[in-house]
C-alpha cells in the first residue's frame, strides 16, 4: 500500500511533463492564430462602434449606430447581401451537381479520364485574379472577346456581358465554377474511389438499377465529402471578393454589389465610413457562424460515416 502515492506521484509528474510538451508543441501555430485571427477580429469589432477613417479610425463613439445604419441608412447594405446570397446558391448548387456528375464519369480510369483530369484541375492552381483577367477577355463586347466573335460568326448580334444587370453576376458565376470544379471532383473522385466494389456487387445481385445505386449507396457514402463541400463552398463564396472586383467592380450599378465589395468600398473608398465597413464585417461573420451552426445542426444529422 505505501508504493502507490509514490507510483500515482510519478504518473501525475509524467503526464504534466507530456501535457506540457504537447502545449509547447502547439505554441506556436496558437500565438500565430491569436495574431493573425483573434487580435483583427477583436479590433474589427471594437473598430465598428465608432466613425472614422483609415487615417483615424477612432474619431467619434458611435455605439451601435454603425448597426442601425447598416438597414436603415444604407439603402445599398441589404440588396449586396441579396446578391451576395444568390451568387452563394448558385455556385453551390452548380459545383456540387457538377463535381459528383464529373467524379462519377472520371472515375472509371479509361485514357480520355486521366487527360480529362489534367485539364479541369490546374484552372484552380491559377490565382483567382488571373483566371479573372482571362475571362474578362473572353466576356469583352470589343472586337477581341470570344464570345462575341463566335456569336458573330455564327450571325448572332453580340452581348454586353459584363455590362449587362441580366448576365453580368451569372458570367463571375461561370468563371469561378469552372475555375474550382477540377478540386472539388477530384475530392468526389477520391471519394467514390474508397467505396469497396463488394457493395455494388450485391447491388447487381439485387438486380438495383443504376441510378438506385447511385441514390441508395453513392451518395449516402460520400455524404462526409459533400458536407465539406458544402462548408467550404459556402464560406468561400460569402467572402467572394478579387473575382467580382476585376470584372465588374461591382457594376454595371450595383448588379455584382456583394458584401466583400461593400466592405471595401466604405473601408477605402468612402469618407468617414470605416466603422460601418467593420460592423459589415461583423454582420457578415455572424451570417456565417449561423449558416455553419444550421448545417452542423440540421444536415450533419444526416452524414453517413462509415
Amino acid at each position: 500500500m505505501s508504493k502507490i502515492p509514490s507510483a500515482a506521484k510519478h504518473y501525475d509528474k509524467k503526464n504534466w511533463k507530456d501535457y506540457a510538451m504537447s502545449y509547447v508543441m502547439i505554441l506556436p501555430a496558437m500565438i500565430f492564430f491569436g495574431l493573425f485571427c483573434l487580435y483583427p477580429l477583436g479590433n474589427l469589432f471594437y473598430l465598428s462602434f465608432f466613425r472614422g477613417n483609415v487615417r483615424n479610425p477612432f474619431k467619434s463613439f458611435q455605439g451601435l449606430q454603425n448597426y442601425i445604419d447598416l438597414f436603415t441608412m444604407r439603402p445599398d447594405f441589404v440588396p449586396a447581401l441579396y446578391h451576395t446570397a444568390y451568387y452563394t446558391v448558385v455556385v453551390l448548387v452548380l459545383l456540387i451537381v457538377l463535381s459528383v456528375l464529373c467524379a462519377v464519369w472520371l472515375k472509371k480510369g479509361r485514357k480520355i479520364d486521366h487527360f480529362a483530369q489534367s485539364v479541369i484541375f490546374p484552372p484552380h492552381l491559377v490565382a483567382s485574379i488571373s483566371c479573372a483577367f482571362v475571362w474578362s477577355w473572353m466576356f469583352s463586347s470589343e472586337s477581341y472577346g470570344l464570345f462575341n466573335t463566335i456569336l458573330n460568326a455564327l450571325g448572332i448580334k453580340t452581348v454586353r456581358w459584363l455590362q449587362q444587370t441580366s448576365t453580368a453576376m451569372n458570367c463571375v458565376i461561370v468563371m469561378n465554377v469552372w475555375k474550382n470544379i477540377g478540386y472539388y471532383s477530384l475530392i468526389i473522385m477520391s471519394a467514390l474511389r474508397s467505396i469497396p466494389t463488394e457493395i455494388y456487387e450485391a447491388a447487381d445481385l439485387d438486380s438495383a438499377s443504376p441510378v438506385k445505386q447511385f441514390f441508395k449507396i453513392t451518395l449516402p457514402l460520400i455524404s462526409p465529402q459533400l458536407f465539406f463541400l458544402l462548408i467550404t463552398i459556402t464560406t468561400g463564396s460569402f467572402m467572394v471578393f478579387d473575382s467580382i472586383r476585376v470584372m465588374t467592380a461591382g457594376g454595371p450599378g450595383d448588379a455584382t454589389q456583394v458584401i466583400c465589395t461593400w466592405i471595401y468600398e466604405y473601408a477605402f473608398q468612402n469618407n468617414n465610413s470605416l466603422g460601418l465597413a467593420a460592423a459589415g464585417g461583423i454582420v457578415l461573420l455572424v451570417i456565417l457562424v449561423i449558416i455553419t451552426l444550421l448545417d452542423f445542426r440540421g444536415i450533419e444529422k444526416k452524414v453517413h460515416y462509415q
